[in-house]
């Protein structure tokens, strides 16, 4: 009888079976927005020497290198490399908050090629939270300028912001994956003068906090697109700008955004310490600032069930009226940064009113995202406002098919025909699902069949992966 097959014995150190094993492997495939599924036996048939089609050779061992702890190579389970790599969203960012490690992990995810095979994979726990930390008690940075190449005078700099600028209302405007593109683009120009130019520290700093913003909002595109571990490298590089460039309230904001994602994929926990550490790590007094990160932790805490819920309640609320007291401050004493700029109170109440509706006050919800659609002149938000509008009149303890079909059928208008958004066809979706019980109604089911053409369509991906 020939020796056990290598899996066969991996298995037993992890006390698996087969089947317990293919489970783990579909839901590493399903976590990784993979189609394929394997069934339950189908790992006894590799143990006896069939050799596994992609993905399920790295797949495998990445699953056994997570379980064991340590790393495992597709040829260790004697079998051919299938050419794909899944790696932490971390992998090759792990260095010092120095200008100079600064500059490399900028380069690190501004350089990675379209035919890069590695699949990156979500932070989560402490992985996810760890560089909120690390930010926040990192020591400033020092000899931000360069002293060869060609000078790049202040000037240069004011372009490339405003620049940026366009780039952000093009997303106001439209969203989509497609727009990433045109910003890693530009955020590469701006990484070859950071690596090739000469500036003094003024321009230094202000060169860093422009590659921030741009992989800020590159990291917003991937996340508003599901690209969820590019979005975490995405912030991460660009939190390391921020603290090379010593803006503080960029940093923050950075550390919301990720908040913001950790509460939609319900690491609800992580989303509370990562938006808790941006205010924090915060000292300024600027309005909008202040209400960026308020209203990042409410959500956070209108999210988060490992508490009760008159604490969640109280939290929300109590972060809420934060956010609008900043915004009230008629003194302030720090300027507010450009990128801040839509922080109005019309988006405030949106915000709020997404709290409360993860709370189930719909009655508070609805006050607020009223509110937010008098003020509004973005078509994405105006389509997820809506489509959260009408949340709450099918969630309330008597639904309102008439008032809610209102508002979902604008939020689809713009859903066809302007605005492209993975992250509000997910509130979509949540809708649809709210409003099947009542398909015998003919408006409903008109609606049904045209938010399934939406949610059905097939969406171009960014060609940088």
């Amino acid at each position: 009888m020939g020796d056990a097959h290598p899996l066969s014995g991996l298995l037993t150190t992890l006390g698996f079976s087969g089947d317990r094993f293919a489970r783990r492997l579909n839901a590493a495939a399903e976590s990784l927005g993979r189609p394929e599924r394997i069934h339950p036996k189908t790992p006894y048939k590799w143990m006896r020497g069939e050799i596994p089609r992609p993905p399920w050779r790295s797949l495998a061992a990445h699953v056994l290198s997570r379980e064991l702890g340590r790393a495992i190579a597709v040829t260790d389970l004697g079998w051919p490399s299938d050419e794909m790599e899944y790696v932490s969203a971390i992998a090759g960012l792990h260095l010092t908050w120095m200008t100079c490690g600064t500059l490399q992990v900028v380069q690190t995810v501004t350089d990675a090629s379209p035919m890069d095979r590695r699949t990156f994979l979500l932070l989560a726990g402490s992985s996810l939270t760890a560089p909120a930390h690390e930010w926040l008690i990192a020591h400033p940075a020092e000899q931000i300028g360069r002293r060869s190449g060609s000078k790049i005078p202040l000037d240069v700099v004011d372009h490339l912001d405003e620049m940026t600028g366009h780039l952000r209302l093009m997303d106001d405007r439209v969203g989509g994956g497609n727009l990433l593109d045109l910003v890693l683009h530009h955020l590469r120009y701006v990484s070859t003068l950071l690596n090739e130019g000469r500036y003094t520290d003024t321009v230094g700093r202000r060169l860093h906090a422009t590659a921030g913003e741009l992989l800020r909002l590159s990291g917003f595109l991937a996340f508003d697109a599901d690209q969820h571990a590019r979005a975490q490298r995405y912030w991460i590089a660009s939190l390391h700008a921020a603290h090379t460039a010593g803006d503080r309230a960029l940093g923050a904001n950075i550390l919301g955004f990720m908040s913001c994602q950790a509460k939609d994929l319900n690491h609800n926990r992580e989303a509370v310490v990562l938006a808790d550490t941006a205010r924090t790590g915060y000292p300024g007094t600027s309005p909008k600032v202040k209400a960026i990160l308020s209203l990042r932790l409410a959500e956070a805490h209108a999210n988060d069930r490992t508490t009760t819920p008159a604490r969640r309640d109280t939290d929300t609320r109590r972060s809420i009226d934060e956010a609008f007291d900043a915004l009230t401050d008629t003194a302030p004493t720090t300027s507010d940064p450009a990128w801040s700029y839509w922080m109005t109170p019309a988006h405030a109440h949106g915000q709020a009113g997404y709290c409360h509706l993860r709370t189930g006050d719909h009655t508070r919800a609805r006050h607020h995202l009223r509110q937010s659609l008098q003020g509004l002149d973005y078509s994405r938000e105006d389509a997820l406002r809506n489509t959260l509008l009408a949340t709450t009149y099918i969630r309330q303890p008597h639904p309102d098919l008439e008032k809610a079909l209102a508002h979902a059928n604008q939020s689809l208008t713009l859903l066809q025909g302007q605005v492209d958004s993975a992250r509000c066809r997910g509130h979509l979706s949540q809708l649809t699902t709210a409003l099947t019980p009542y398909r015998a109604s003919q408006p409903v089911a008109n609606f049904l069949d045209r938010a399934s053409s939406v949610l059905t369509a097939e969406r171009p991906r960014p060609a940088h992966r």
